[in-house]
């Protein structure tokens, strides 16, 4: 038997999991992507300011990080596939308890437990690929992210209509939060003759002292500012140029709808290249999209599309960075931890940061120069990505 063959009948003895993985990851993104769009209504019903309704997105984008150091924990007591279940339960049923709470404070206080859910979730994907798929790293990658730019996608596009031909914005919450439930249903399913390995004494060491993590950090950062500024601000700058709020309406989802060929894309080809090379490609197609985006607004609808593309390519080559650069399970997670960690603590200020921008300016233009500087620095940081300097990457000892 060749080597591909053995390697095809393990993948397809796992086919299960892999389901599962890509099914969870289906949960990780609806329940803040969708909301975006429905943020007046909830104002309405619940009589909450603009600071506070801001909190519903600020909230889990926090979480993301917050909690992404606590999955290689957990992961390292109960193991993986375990910990993907909590992740998931709490999601659904957070997201449940959501649509039936009251006031403010308890819609804020779901959202944060739904938060949790979010960034355990989101760090554990990766240790569970190197747990349970490590031959074929780039591949599971693009599964799970291909899973989360689904998810986000269809969000964006179903979460209006839904609000609108049912019984308002907690209908669009229910639905989500039915979906995540299906989801768990299935993930239980999939996985319940999975091993359940608990490693013995296994708990991360976080690298803060290489160089080489924190570059990922900041290429992390650098990408999360572009996404979460596109998406809070390209609709608002556009309509200010004077093109309709129906016609920039669709620029958010059409951005999140860019990324998922992208991520299947990298999954068919990514391992052909180096990670330098593939990530180098990816910024400099974001580099082009955004300086398009500020300068020919006529074609925002095909740019936004690049911006998309190049974002899942970005997004899902970043994500596959920590397994190559460590060995245990746990310790690809610590990696992840830190640059999930770090880098969403800093994304989550970009939207308030550019807000306050276009305050200060009086207008969008700086703001939307940001962007194409945010993808340069990510190419140039990419660049010194040599398959030497990830080779040596943070191992074991």
């Amino acid at each position: 038997m060749t080597r591909e063959t053995v390697m095809q009948s393990r993948i397809g003895s796992r086919l299960p999991l892999l389901v599962g993985l890509l099914l969870a990851a289906l949960t990780l993104r609806p329940q803040v992507v969708g909301l975006g769009p429905l943020i007046p209504d909830i104002q309405a019903s619940l009589g909450m300011s603009h600071a506070a309704a801001g909190l519903l997105i600020t909230i889990p984008v926090l979480c993301l990080g917050i909690f992404a150091p606590v999955a290689p924990v957990l992961a390292g007591r109960i193991g993986a596939v375990q910990a993907v279940t909590v992740a998931v339960a709490l999601i659904a049923g957070a997201g449940l308890l959501r649509v039936v709470a009251q006031g403010a404070p308890g819609v804020l206080a779901c959202t944060f437990v739904l938060g949790a859910g979010m960034g355990l979730g989101n760090a554990l994907m990766v240790v569970a690929v190197k747990e349970r798929f490590s031959d074929r790293p780039l591949l599971l990658t693009s599964v799970y992210t291909a899973g989360i730019q689904v998810g986000s996608a269809f969000a964006a596009v179903l979460a209006v209509p839904i609000a609108s031909s049912m019984d308002g914005w907690r209908s669009t919450l229910l639905v989500f939060s039915l979906a995540s439930f299906v989801a768990l249903s299935s993930w239980l399913l999939l996985t319940r003759t999975a091993r359940h390995e608990r490693p013995a004494g296994a708990f991360p060491r976080f690298p803060v002292k290489s160089r080489l993590v924190w570059v990922f950090v900041a290429m992390f950062a650098l990408m999360g500012v572009i996404y979460y500024g596109i998406t809070a601000w390209i609709p608002a700058a556009y309509v200010e140029l004077g093109y309709s709020q129906a016609a920039t309406g669709w620029l958010a989802a059409i951005f999140n709808i860019g990324t998922v060929p992208a991520t299947i894309a990298v999954g068919i080809i990514g391992e052909r290249i180096t990670r330098r090379r593939g990530l180098m490609v990816a910024a400099s197609g974001m580099v082009i999209a955004t300086i398009l985006l500020a300068t020919v607004p006529d074609g925002a609808i095909a740019w936004v599309l690049l911006a998309g593309f190049a974002n899942g390519a970005m997004f899902t080559l970043t994500m596959s960075l920590p397994l190559d650069v460590a060995d245990r399970p746990v310790d690809v997670g610590a990696v992840a931890g830190m640059m999930l960690f770090i880098g969403y603590l800093l994304t989550a200020t970009a939207p308030s940061l550019l807000g306050a921008l276009r305050d200060a300016t009086g207008n969008f233009d700086l703001v939307l120069a940001c962007f194409p500087v945010c993808a340069i620095l990510f190419v140039a940081l990419a660049a010194s990505l040599s398959k030497e300097r990830l080779q040596h990457g943070v191992r074991s000892r």
